[in-house]
C-alpha cells in the first residue's frame, strides 16, 4: 500500500528519457520520478525512498524532496500566494500547499506564516492544509505522559497565560508566561518536560524539568566545569536577572540556584563577589 502524501520505499521498475517508473502496486500502477529527483547511476531494482503526491495535472508523482510537513503532521509555513480561491503555501515542493478559505482562521496574507495541519481532503483526494488545527489535536489517555518526561513542541500561539503549544505532534498545551525564561514565537520547535497532568487531560508544560534532581545536579557539574574553565570565578550569583543567567547558561534561575545551592552545600564554592570555586 502506498501512502499518499506520505514518504515511501518503492522499487525503480524501468528508466524512461524523463526519468524512472516506480512500482506502486495493484492501486496505483506506475509513478513517474521526473529526471531532476533521479539520483546517478539510478537502475530498474533499486529501491527510493521517495514522496508522493500530485502534480499540477492532478496525476500520482514522486519526488525525492522531502517536504517541510507530511500528511498528519503540522507545521509553520508561509503563504507565497493567494488567488480567488484560497492560500498556497511553500512547503518544499515545486507544487505549493492548498489552503480553501474556509480552512483559514482568518484571511491569510502573502509572506506571513501560519501554523497549520496537512491532510487529504475526502471529496477531491487532494492534499490540502488547514489553519482550524484544534480539531486534530486531542488529550491523550492516561498514563501516555508521567511528570518529567521529555516531549517535543511546536508554539501555537501567544495566549493570556502563555504559550500554548503542540506537544509531539498530537497533544496540546500550556507554557505559563511566569515561567517562560527564554523569547518564544510561534513557530519554534523546543524540548520541553510535563509538569502535570490534570484530571480532564489537559497538560501543563515547562522548558525545563525544574524539579528532577538529575537536571540540577547535571547543571551543577557543568557549573563546576564552567568555573574551572573561567578561573575559578564567574560574578554571576543568585541575585543576577534571569534573562543574563539565560543567555550565559541556558538555564532558568531556578535551576541555576538550586545547582548554586548544590555546590555549596558540598563546600565546592564559595559566594562572596559571585561564585567562587573552593580550591583544593
Amino acid at each position: 500500500m502506498i501512502e499518499l502524501g506520505r514518504m515511501n520505499r518503492l522499487t525503480v521498475v524501468k528508466t524512461v528519457d524523463f526519468g524512472v517508473y516506480l512500482d506502486g502496486g495493484e492501486e496505483a500502477g506506475e509513478i513517474l520520478l521526473p529526471t531532476r529527483y533521479v539520483p546517478e547511476g539510478c537502475k530498474p531494482g533499486d529501491e527510493l525512498e521517495v514522496f508522493l503526491y500530485l502534480d499540477q495535472e492532478e496525476r500520482l508523482i514522486a519526488t525525492t524532496l522531502t517536504p517541510k510537513a507530511q500528511v498528519g503532521e503540522f507545521a509553520y509555513l508561509k503563504v507565497n500566494w493567494v488567488n480567488q480561491f484560497g492560500a498556497f503555501l511553500d512547503w518544499g515542493l515545486m507544487k505549493d500547499l492548498f489552503v480553501p478559505f474556509r480552512e483559514q482562521k482568518m484571511k491569510m496574507q502573502q509572506d506571513r506564516s501560519y501554523i497549520v495541519y496537512v491532510y487529504i481532503d475526502e471529496e477531491s483526494y487532494r492534499i490540502v492544509a488547514t489553519a482550524k488545527v484544534d480539531r486534530y489535536l486531542s488529550h491523550p489517555e492516561p498514563g501516555t505522559y508521567n511528570k518529567g518526561d521529555e516531549v517535543d513542541l511546536l508554539i501555537q500561539q501567544k495566549t493570556d497565560l502563555g504559550f500554548k503549544a503542540i506537544i509531539d505532534g498530537r497533544y496540546t498545551g500550556l507554557l505559563y508566561d511566569n515561567e517562560v525564561f527564554r523569547p518564544l514565537h510561534t513557530g519554534d520547535k523546543v524540548k520541553a518536560y510535563i509538569k502535570n497532568v490534570r484530571e480532564d487531560g489537559k497538560i501543563d508544560l515547562e522548558l525545563q524539568n525544574q524539579h528532577g534532581q538529575a537536571s540540577v545536579l547535571g547543571f551543577a557539574q557543568q557549573l563546576r566545569e564552567y568555573l574551572e574553565q573561567h578561573g575559578g570565578h564567574t560574578p554571576f550569583n543568585d541575585k543576577s536577572d534571569s534573562d543574563a543567567i539565560y543567555a550565559e547558561f541556558g538555564v532558568s534561575k531556578k535551576v541555576f540556584k538550586r545547582a548554586v545551592g548544590d555546590l555549596y552545600k558540598h563546600r565546592l564554592i564559595t559566594l562572596e563577589d559571585g561564585i567562587t570555586l573552593v580550591k583544593k
